[in-house]
């Protein structure tokens, strides 16, 4: 039974059907849309298929796609065009992974309909938590729905947004098997992040801040910021653990590639997030000496190496004469942006008195730019409860495993990754942090990577789950 699938899909029916149906499905559609519809429903479609075929090449898809994907737009005068829109109003922007990802998400559910043996979800010690947190953020939605904040189909379709990152891990879970599978997809995961930060180079030049790859005119730095520190976090805990003399000095330089994008972001949430992201390294690591030497020595040459742009970004946060607003930290006064920001949190603090248990439901009010307000607005006391339960299971069962991989070689995957979670925690602060695709779609992989790891560091027996001794299931709810 376990082999039935794989024998299955290994013959030459699977490969026949596959060839047919895209044969009549694209021609269908070359014949009723434009070409460039045709092309992308076409690569939807063949997405669809091959990962129905082989469940590893659909990983790294998603993987690839998270942050090399482009937006595209359909509505305005130009119909459908790559990026995001050219001047704002009523149009709909998808970003290519989110379909990507439905149709890895509507292979997995075909194969596992199909092969019983594979099961849909597999059992994993943060299942409980995401269940309450997803449970949570439907009752508060159908309540907003009832009482007239949310309208639905707006609705829903957040909701699936902020539940999509699971189908992530959740494929991770169930697909990587063994250490190779793991390295492999890692690899994935780095290249594309190297592809990620030249691009982000490659716009420096231009002046402006720079952005995730095929974000068009209106980018979003603070996202590609958040994704940084999280990829950084995890590549300088490879350093800091790796052997020997020229893999930490090729890990470092690795870190110095993300690092040059990251200050030209001028993203102020990414950059505090780096702070105790770093102090969670020296804290945790072993060499954790050579990190302070570098790091005091960017405080001593900081202000003379750091460039012109971050500089001015920091004096217009605290030091500018103009675009003061009405909060102050000491005796500066802080700009307005960061005022706004701090006005919304107040008025998202005074809706939550009125709606304290169950909130206004996903999208039930004002929009504003910190994940736990947002969170406590929207779901209320019940939805924050969850969502704090949830990072803390994340970091629980984290850092068991961390524990358990010391003097191996995910040493430096389990210190990252906390060091990383750390990060996403206070750039959660001022930013949506857990609700955006191209952070939380690389967190949640890695996150299943982590819950992973019992299964490849117990080789010898059967494998446990994070502080069981019982001999019992490597995952347990």
């Amino acid at each position: 039974m376990a082999n039935r699938s794989a024998e299955f899909l290994a013959g030459p029916i699977p490969l026949i059907a596959l060839v047919l149906l895209l044969a009549l499905g694209g021609g269908f559609i070359v014949a009723h849309t434009t070409a460039g519809l045709s092309l992308g429903a076409v690569l939807l479609i063949t997405i669809l298929f091959t990962s129905f075929l082989n469940s590893e090449l659909a990983l790294h898809i998603i993987l690839l796609s998270m942050l090399l994907s482009p937006e595209f737009v359909v509505g305005g005068v130009g119909g459908v065009s790559l990026g995001k829109p050219a001047t704002k109003g009523d149009v709909l922007v998808l970003r290519m992974e989110d379909l990507i990802l439905v149709a890895v998400a509507l292979a997995w559910f075909a194969r596992t309909a199909i092969f019983k043996e594979l099961g849909l979800i597999r059992k994993t010690p943060l299942n409980r938590a995401i269940l309450a947190y997803t449970v949570s953020l439907v009752i508060a939605t159908l309540l907003g729905v009832f009482l007239g904040n949310v309208r639905p189909i707006r609705g829903f379709f957040f909701t699936l947004k902020y539940l999509e990152f699971f189908v992530v891990y959740f494929m991770a879970v169930n697909y990587v098997r063994d250490e190779r599978q793991a390295r492999r997809l890692m690899t994935t995961v780095l290249v594309t992040c190297a592809i990620s930060a030249v691009i982000g180079i490659a716009q420096i030049p231009s002046g402006e801040r720079v952005a995730a790859p095929f974000e068009g005119k209106f980018g979003e730095p603070n996202t590609f910021g958040g994704y940084l520190v999280f990829m950084l976090a995890l590549i300088l805990a490879q350093a800091l653990s790796a052997r020997g003399l020229f893999a930490p000095l090729g890990w470092a330089a690795f870190a110095g590639l993300l690092a040059l994008p990251l200050l030209y972001t001028l993203s102020r949430s990414s950059w505090l997030a780096a702070v105790p992201m770093l102090l969670t390294l020296v804290i945790l690591s072993r060499r954790r000496l050579i990190l302070m030497v570098g790091l005091g020595a960017l405080v001593v040459l900081g202000p003379l190496a750091f460039p012109k742009q971050v500089v001015e970004r920091y004096d217009y946060t605290l030091n500018a004469k103009v675009d003061r607003g009405d909060y102050r930290i000491g005796n500066a006064r802080l700009d307005t942006s960061t005022s706004a920001r701090f006005d919304s949190w107040r008025q998202g603090f005074q809706g939550w008195t009125d709606r304290p248990l169950f909130g206004y439901g996903v999208t039930g009010f004002a929009f504003m730019d910190a994940q736990f307000v947002r969170v406590l607005v929207e779901t209320g006391l019940v939805g924050l409860a969850a969502f704090l339960w949830l990072l803390w299971r994340t970091w629980d069962v984290a850092w068991d495993i961390h524990k358990r991989a010391a003097g191996t070689w995910y040493e430096g995957v389990t210190l990252g990754y906390l060091a990383g979670l750390v990060a996403m925690v206070i750039h959660a602060i001022g930013a949506n942090t857990f609700i955006i695709v191209r952070i939380m779609e690389p967190f949640w992989f890695m996150t299943g990577i982590i819950t992973l790891l019992p299964l490849l560091l117990d080789k010898g027996g059967p494998a446990q789950a994070p502080g069981r001794s019982d001999g019992g299931p490597a995952l347990v709810a």
